[in-house]
Formats: C-alpha cells, structure tokens, sequence
C-alpha cells in the first residue's frame, strides 16, 4: 500500500466529531465549525436516529410528528452558534443592533 492510499485510509478511519450536539427525543443537530478566511462558521446536519434491529442508525427524513422536534433543535442550534460569535453579529461581520451608522 503506497503512503498516499494508508493516509487517505487512515483519514476516513479517523472521524471528526461536531463541535456540540443538540439532541431532543431522536431528534439530533450536529453543529460543525469550517474555518474560513474570515473566521470559523459554523454548519448544522439535522437527523433523526432510529433502530434497525439491534442496530442504531440515523436519517434525515423526518415524519409529521418529528417536525416540531427539528424546529426546537433548529433553534437551539441557531442560539448556539449566535453565542459563539458573541451574539453580536449576524455572519456578515455587522452588527445585528439595527444601527447602521447614519443619523
């Protein structure tokens, strides 16, 4: 096995775990950070965790009655992320006080 196929082997072996989870019922959000040029940003997956036999699994199809739980974590998600930041921008570097600057 050449050193480039064991380091992409070893990288899928390895996986990266999200920065904080939020989980309501079988309802899960996944928060994970990007680094980008102009700081980390954070990306949500919503699933839902169901068993296969003996086996846990997850999907992100979602049933009439899971849809307010999605909400509920949504928000929560939001609310994290909007606290890493310091809550006082709104992702584009500007400040969410609703001042722009012009009197």
């Amino acid at each position: 096995m050449s050193t480039n196929t064991k380091n992409r082997t070893q990288t899928r072996e390895v996986k990266k775990r999200p920065v904080h989870e939020i989980r309501m019922g079988r309802i899960r959000a996944a928060i994970w950070p990007n680094q980008t040029e102009a700081g980390v940003r954070h990306n949500v997956t919503i699933s839902r965790l169901y068993k296969d036999g003996d086996e846990w699994k997850d999907t992100t199809s979602f049933g009439r009655d899971d849809l307010p739980l999605v909400a509920k974590v949504c928000d929560l998600a939001h609310t994290w992320i909007y606290n890493q930041s310091g809550g006082n921008t709104n992702g584009n570097g500007h400040s969410d006080s609703g001042d722009d600057g012009h009197s």
